[in-house]
């Protein structure tokens, strides 16, 4: 047994109560990602505590959830347009480092306003590795916490007198009766077609880079998980080995740089959820837009993993909610969702305004990340929807 709590068996370091689900209950499980305890489990390894459960009795299988099919007006012209998201492309983005230790809403609604709030006391982030906080060595100045707050108050609100607010009350019933008379409308006199998500054979597809130039072939990942590292054994489909690409125009940062990578990054598509766990030495800097809507980050923002952390950087349920949102703002919104399928992941060198490099294509080593579920989803609601309002020309 390791001092982070791991147990290694045949030169594999692995978390205890996995290894033991993985034995007794369901030998293809891959990471913890994909345990969940009971709830009367005392020591269960989300709870942190010193002693871990290795009861394989007392964790279930997380279950991957079905996505409800997003009704499309099929070639209808929608007047109703959302406001375009900001074009980062060539912006500098921001930087931020993950607070693992705190959850984003679990009742997560896009679009709506977040609150933050400031405080002068460390947390820390809980290494991946590990059952216990104390092994824990990377802590931020400052937290913030994000409250979701609604525009009015909800039916039936009591004020602080304890009498229930009339005038509310009716404003929110007759808010709630046009939405249903509006939902009725839509479903009866609009010709709706339900486009349904779909796994694809390969959920994502790997681009690597070095500074401004692709290196090597794409790796397409067949597997819920997958390591992108820099060794030179030959890949296959549980690996993406770097070292073994060769480019002739690298120069020494980039050489010094791909010596850095070592055992890389982890990544899992577990439940519906893409997971980025850092296995190198170094830290990795992750731009996920999905990842950043749900903390309340601007879009192009850049997070910084440590070594032995994780965080999750895409989830299929807040996608489908934006996208169910998006189509009735029309094509163009619906087509800004492209942005959120796309994640770039640099090695040991980050990019943003606090680094000397202000883009991504300016770090030595980096990889590109394409959702190919969530993209092919896309590809067939735009289809249902027809062409965009805007017409193409030798202008736009």
């Amino acid at each position: 047994r390791s001092l982070d709590g791991r147990l290694q068996v045949s030169h594999r370091k692995g978390l205890p109560h996995v290894m033991y689900c993985r034995l007794w209950r369901w030998p293809d499980l891959h990471s913890h990602h994909e345990l969940k305890a009971i709830e009367n489990c005392e020591y269960a390894f989300n709870l942190k505590k010193d002693e871990v459960c290795v009861n394989p009795y007392h964790y279930q299988r997380v279950e991957t959830p079905v996505l409800p099919p997003v009704l499309v007006p099929r070639h209808t012209e929608i007047l109703t347009e959302l406001p375009p998201l900001d074009d980062y492309t060539h912006s500098i983005p921001e930087n931020t480092n993950f607070p693992a230790g705190i959850e984003p809403q679990s009742n997560y609604i896009p679009g709506g306003k977040f609150q933050t709030i400031g405080s002068e006391n460390s947390f820390r982030v809980w290494p991946i590795s590990s059952h216990s906080p104390h092994h824990s060595g990377f802590s931020t100045p400052g937290c913030f916490v994000w409250f979701f707050l609604t525009e009015t108050p909800p039916p039936g609100y009591i004020s602080e007198d304890g009498e229930t607010n009339d005038l509310q009350l009716n404003q929110s019933m007759d808010t709630a009766s046009n939405s249903v008379l509006s939902l009725f409308f839509n479903f009866f006199f609009l010709d709706l077609q339900p486009v349904t998500y779909s796994e694809p054979a390969f959920w994502c597809s790997i681009a690597y880079y070095e500074l401004n130039q692709r290196v090597g072939e794409t790796f397409h990942a067949s597997q819920p998980s997958l390591t992108v590292d820099g060794f030179t054994d030959p890949s296959n489909s549980e690996r993406f080995c770097l070292g073994l690409l060769s480019n002739v125009n690298r120069n020494a940062t980039v050489e010094m740089t791909r010596r850095h990578i070592g055992r890389g990054v982890r990544l899992y598509y577990i439940g519906g959820e893409v997971f980025a766990e850092c296995l190198s030495d170094s830290a990795i800097f992750v731009q996920s837009p999905n990842c950043n809507q749900r903390y309340g980050w601007h879009p192009a923002t850049v997070c910084k993993i440590p070594p032995g952390c994780n965080l999750k950087i895409f989830n299929n349920q807040e996608f489908a909610a934006l996208l169910a949102q998006s189509v009735n703002q029309g094509f163009e919104a619906v087509y800004q969702l492209t942005r959120m399928c796309t994640i770039r992941m640099s090695f040991v060198k980050g990019w943003g305004a606090e680094y000397r490099r202000q883009t991504v294509t300016s770090t030595p080593c980096w990889i590109e990340l394409h959702l190919n579920g969530p993209l092919q989803w896309l590809d067939k609601v735009l289809t249902q929807m027809g062409s965009p309002s805007v017409r193409c020309s030798s202008m736009s």
